[in-house]
């Protein structure tokens, strides 16, 4: 049985780079974004739902970031499928460690038991903000990282080679190689 650890953290900590590393080692890794961006494409009819739910077109659904009740009718449409679509691939891999990304799957009682600890990237903010300055918008919209499943907390404030040394050092100390 596979082992799933939740990268975590907030936006413009470096979830993304952290999980172009761990596929570059050749971990599989299901990036939550990603994978729910290409599901609106991939599930019939779900761009629809969302639209009559929403009362906006899809192109504009980046008003949920703004407005929390509209935020909480699309997350009760997508993560069912999000949720389906993680345990499909899930059950099709074969390591015996998997990674997830996701900036709040651990808010979110919904993917409670989708994952076996917690790696929690922190950077400052001004760092976060320079690498992304939707940080603005979306920090406010994130809740804590508090959980006691957190077994890393992993620094990212200098460089993405530092990143990748502490990374391998976790790994290297305490989980199986592929």
């Amino acid at each position: 049985m596979s082992r799933t650890v939740l990268i975590t953290g907030p936006i413009g900590s470096g979830k993304s780079a952290l999980c172009r590393h761990l596929e570059n080692l050749g971990y599989p890794v299901y990036e939550c974004d990603a994978r729910t961006k290409a599901l609106y494409d991939e599930i019939p009819g779900l761009k629809a739902r969302i639209e009559s739910a929403l009362g906006v077109p899809f192109s504009e659904i980046g008003i949920v970031f703004k407005d929390a009740a509209k935020l909480r009718v699309l997350e009760e449409i997508v993560y069912p499928e999000v949720l389906a679509d993680l345990a499909a691939w899930k059950a099709a891999q074969t390591a015996p460690l998997l990674f997830m990304e996701s900036a709040i799957a651990l808010q979110k009682p919904a993917f409670d038991g989708t994952y076996d600890e917690v790696w929690l990237l922190r950077a400052p903010y001004q760092t976060r903000l320079e690498r992304n300055p939707a940080v603005l918008l979306r920090d406010p919209l994130q809740g804590g990282f508090d959980s006691p499943l957190i077994r890393h907390i992993i620094e990212n404030d200098s460089t993405l080679e530092a990143l990748y040394d502490k990374t391998d050092k976790i790994i290297h100390n305490g989980y199986t190689e592929n």
